[in-house]
């Protein structure tokens, strides 16, 4: 326990998924603002790295701000403003500049045009095929995205989570979308959303920092954790989302803790900065 606080004291740098473990749906959820304010006494990084790809960054921290919790833009990161970077990485590196066709809300669009793509809706002339989550989907934004990918276009999509959290309930996700475009296209995406590698690099590179002073806080094992373990960051899995104790726990590899929420969190990193002598 000891070289664990130890460990938890040494943090430079805190990431945060949204829903289920800031919010759920429209509800704030216990200790997230508290923790905000510790990590910034203490002068730690921090930033909310979250796989929605429906809002820009000032959406999200507009939303969040309507349930009372300060969140500065610069320190979100959805997997629009992750896949918009990392393609336009890609292009710079040596991939033909192209136009994209999207699946996916406004955020998602802005984020590629923010990094200088030109968006198309018809799909024989896309370059590039995008795909998000989309609660206004139509058969035709399918279909339109399904010819653009069987005529040649790269496949991309933001995220794989499979289900969203809602108030009511776990709905469709992105990654239910991409399932879709894959059978009807029989082509497999380039995922940059967690836990894919791409999305975590962009976040550590914004903070700059390394895997080792960092942690990833989130409800979900599949995506949070998971790429979280395989970059080499320490990991605590909260129970305010998706994934339970059980769930957590029965992984061949766990979290390095698991905790009922964020005011657990707060307590954690407290007692840990008390005995380095560093809690302010």
């Amino acid at each position: 326990m000891a070289d664990s606080l130890h460990a938890l004291a040494r943090l430079r740098a805190v990431f945060l998924d949204m829903d289920g473990v800031i919010y759920v749906g429209s509800r704030p959820l216990p200790g997230a603002q508290a923790l905000f304010d510790y990590l910034d006494a203490t002068g730690r990084q921090w930033m909310l790295v979250t796989n929605n790809a429906a809002f820009t960054s000032q959406q999200f921290s507009d939303r969040v701000a309507a349930m009372g919790l300060r969140v500065p833009p610069e320190r979100i990161l959805g997997s629009a403003e992750a896949t918009a970077s990392w393609l336009r990485y890609q292009v710079a590196r040596g991939w033909p500049e192209g136009k994209v066709i999207v699946m996916g809300q406004g955020g998602l669009r802005s984020a590629l045009t923010q990094a200088d793509f030109e968006l198309t809706e018809d799909p024989f002339a896309a370059t590039y095929a995008v795909s998000g989550a989309n609660f206004e989907l139509t058969y035709r934004d399918l279909a339109d995205v399904t010819l653009a990918i069987r005529n040649g276009a790269h496949f991309i999509g933001t995220n794989s989570d499979r289900t969203y959290p809602t108030e009511r309930g776990q709905v469709p996700g992105a990654g239910s979308i991409l399932a879709l475009l894959v059978a009807a296209t029989d082509k497999e995406p380039v995922v940059i959303g967690k836990p894919n590698a791409p999305m975590f690099e962009e976040a550590l590179r914004r903070l700059a920092v390394t895997p080792s002073d960092a942690l990833m806080v989130g409800d979900r094992y599949e995506t949070d954790i998971v790429g979280a373990l395989a970059l080499g960051m320490s990991t605590v899995g909260v129970l305010t989302g998706v994934d339970s104790r059980a769930a957590f726990e029965a992984q061949s590899v766990p979290p390095h803790w698991v905790l009922e929420g964020l005011p657990d969190l707060l307590a954690l990193l407290r007692q840990a900065d008390a005995g380095q002598g560093m809690a302010p």
